[in-house]
């Protein structure tokens, strides 16, 4: 059969381009080295000139004007890339996203030297080989963000240097004459052994020598230094892989009704995979239901490429094909019309293996299962006509923004149980909150809750969640407020978009507290390891209150200073915040240049001294929270009119120094801990209820309610201050 494909469709105008609105970022020499300017658009395809005393020497584009560059977050990536004459890259720039990863995980330095590195790729072996004729540097953490930055470079040079001409390559045409297409009248039930024996379901078996011997060949002396380990023979994985929507294959593989409820899904000019695998090594992975996307898989036909989102799969209850062995996993990824895919034409599937050789570190190895439906299934037709073939159509915004609206929603099915976890705790929370007089009768009983909770927060919440909020959350709220607002970017991660949720709810009625002092990762893990400090009688310093009202506005100068850049540049602000040690406590758990581990123990270590000493002084997130929190309507906190004037206990053990010596509670600094409430009805530590229960007891004395001799017996020593 010939191969045919259209070459993308390109916008008309160079006004309905994006690469226009990117150009002011960078100069045109870092780009195509030698320029010195950026020409006028072209008309006929979104690139712009690079110019060198007036003459084009190169070329520049946006991927996400060619090809679908949406990662995680479910917003496309835009990435500017420099192309020479000889269709070869000569620099790349990597100007938007909205990674979350990369924004509050991994050092830009890192994705910078990833992106740099694809200058002189050579365009035309790409073609050649499909695109994946080079090594994929993947940063270990950021594995999906940096496949689909790769995949939209490569595929979307590979259409420019068609388009343009560059090299030697030339645009690829529909095939006018007769096209073969599924044969939807072939509908023959089938047998495992005749399916596998004729090449409708093809199959990739690699077993742990194989693997290893892979990585040996690769060369790096990490993963060479971690084998896999067990017998050389034993199955890494077995993967096979056909069309579902091929009816004799369906019909044999899923039975007749699964497969009828596959005919239903399916939409005009979708396709479908049925992908089975066994064996040590997951096809699928555990990461894709965070992220939404298949990082392990992707399906390469030519120059398109489609990697799954999670939103495309369904799981397979069982094979029906008789003599098909037990598989440990079987998905139905369904294709999508726009990708352009030719099921009559060759594809693969291609499997990314990965090896860690380090705490977060890992190397990576592809291999590919290729796929050539047999012409038994197929039929040969005549074209339509104006049929535009296997034609792709341009990513725009309101594609992607439909994208991520369903991506967010299976996100939420798929996190369901995270989802109802947080939601418990939630309530927990609120419950203690308002029925707090009755939860702190019991000094014991509120001092364990406290660390039970405060635990589950660092652990499950924090390392394990990663849903740590940010100063950069509030200032990229308001910055959408100002553009482009869209719920999409703040729903595509369940728990912290609850956890915001509730932060705003309990700014309105108990203030920041409720965040800061239950449900801050960092400030959980500030609070157990002053905890510990303690148990180690390390003694603990009392800031005088002169100068401890002096250092908290430190927090709120800060975050002013962080807000005041976010309205001249969101990604500068970005940078500065790092003072946050979230990023590097919680998200990396530690594993970070050592900069950034020195900033973050120094920090802990004043807290063992000073308890909650960032919370205290410099946190622009609890200064971000604090001035909304002045708008709460309930004061839930007790107080006597004793407090402050003669008694200052509670003052004297509150863990931050919220209360003044007047007895006046400052909303502002309040972590809510909820320990001045125990003091406030403990009959051995609070001097007004000391009193209260003196005078009750002489009552119940010169009443003959009890015995002189009796109370003499209950009464203790007390102290108080």
């Amino acid at each position: 059969m010939v191969t045919f494909q259209i070459l993308q469709t390109f916008p008309a105008q160079a006004a309905d381009a994006l690469v226009s609105r990117f150009l002011d970022k960078v100069e045109a020499g870092e780009l195509v080295p030698g320029a010195d300017a950026f020409g006028t658009p072209r008309e006929d395809v979104a690139v712009v000139p690079a110019l060198k005393d007036g003459t084009p020497i190169g070329w520049v584009f946006l991927t996400s004007d060619f090809v679908s560059t949406t990662g995680y977050s479910g917003k496309p990536i835009h990435t500017l890339v420099g192309v020479d004459e000889n269709a070869v890259i000569t620099g790349v720039r990597l100007v938007k996203h909205s990674e979350p990863i990369v924004l509050i995980g991994i050092p830009d330095a890192k994705i910078r030297a990833v992106t740099e590195g694809y200058a002189g790729l050579d365009l035309k072996t790409e073609a050649e080989g499909g695109g994946s004729a080079h090594e994929l540097d993947i940063i270990s953490g950021a594995t999906v963000t940096i496949m689909v930055i790769d995949d939209s470079i490569v595929r979307s040079g590979i259409k420019v240097a068609r388009a343009l001409g560059l090299g030697g390559l030339v645009p690829q045409v529909a095939d006018s004459g007769p096209q073969k297409v599924i044969d939807p009248d072939k509908q023959e039930v089938r047998d495992w052994m005749s399916l596998t024996g004729d090449g409708s379901v093809r199959r990739m078996s690699l077993d742990v020598a194989q693997i290893n011997e892979a990585f040996a060949a690769q060369g790096d002396q990490r993963a060479i230094a971690r084998p896999e380990a067990g017998p050389d023979d034993e199955t890494f994985i077995d993967l096979y892989l056909t069309l579902a929507d091929v009816p004799s294959i369906g019909l044999s593989l899923l039975g007749e009704a699964e497969y009828a409820n596959l005919k239903k899904r399916l939409k005009e000019g979708e396709h479908a995979l049925i992908v089975m695998g066994r064996g040590r090594y997951s096809y699928k992975g555990s990461g894709y239901v965070r992220g939404g996307i298949f990082d392990r898989i992707q399906l390469i036909q030519d120059d398109m490429s489609v990697r799954f989102h999670d939103r495309q799969q369904n799981r397979v209850g069982e094979i029906a094909a008789d003599g098909a062995p037990a598989f440990s996993e079987m998905d139905l990824f369904i294709i999508p019309a726009d990708a352009g895919f030719d099921p009559a034409d060759e594809f693969r599937l291609q499997l990314l293996v990965q090896r860690a050789v380090g705490a977060i570190d890992k190397v990576f190895l592809t291999f590919d299962l290729g796929y050539k439906l047999p012409d038994t299934y197929l039929k040969t037709v005549a074209p339509a006509a104006g049929a535009p073939g296997a034609a792709t159509t341009t990513a725009n915004v309101s594609a992607d923004d439909d994208g991520v609206r369903k991506l967010w929603e299976r996100i939420w099915a798929d996190r369901k149980m995270d989802i109802v976890i947080l939601a418990g705790a939630i309530g927990v929370l609120s419950l203690v909150f308002f029925f707090q007089m009755q939860v702190t009768r019991n000094e014991r009983f509120t001092f364990w809750f406290r660390i039970g909770f405060l635990t589950f927060t660092l652990v499950w919440l924090g390392w394990i969640e990663n849903a740590q909020l940010s100063v950069v959350n509030v200032l990229a709220f308001f910055s959408a407020l100002t553009s482009d607002f869209s719920w999409n970017a703040f729903l595509m991660d369940p728990l912290v978009f609850l956890l915001w949720f509730s932060v705003a709810a309990a700014l309105l009625f108990w203030g920041r507290g409720a965040y800061c002092g239950w449900l801050c990762p960092f400030g959980a893990l500030q609070e157990l390891t002053n905890r510990l400090a303690k148990l180690c009688r390390i003694p603990q310093i009392e800031v005088p209150w002169g100068l401890h009202e002096r250092l908290w506005p430190i927090k709120y100068i800060i975050f002013l200073g962080l807000f005041g850049l976010s309205l001249y540049s969101l990604d500068v602000a970005e940078h500065y915040a790092e003072v946050e040690p979230f990023k590097t406590a919680i998200i990396l758990k530690f594993q970070r240049a050592w900069p950034f581990v020195l900033f973050v123990v120094v920090l802990l270590a004043a807290g063992l001294f000073i308890e909650r000493f960032y919370c205290r002084y410099l946190c622009p997130l609890g200064a971000a929270l604090a001035i909304p929190a002045r708008l709460r309507m309930f004061d839930w906190l007790k107080r006597y009119r004793e407090c402050g004037n003669p008694c200052n206990r509670c003052a004297k053990e509150c863990m931050v120094q919220a209360i003044h010596p007047e007895g006046h509670i400052n909303p502002n600094e309040c972590l809510y801990c909820l320990h001045c409430q125990v003091l406030y009805q403990h009959d051995q530590k609070c001097p007004v209820c000391i009193k209260k229960l003196a005078k009750r007891r002489r009552f119940e004395v010169q009443t003959g309610l009890v015995k002189p001799e009796t109370e003499a017996r209950k009464a203790k020593p007390v102290t108080a201050e």
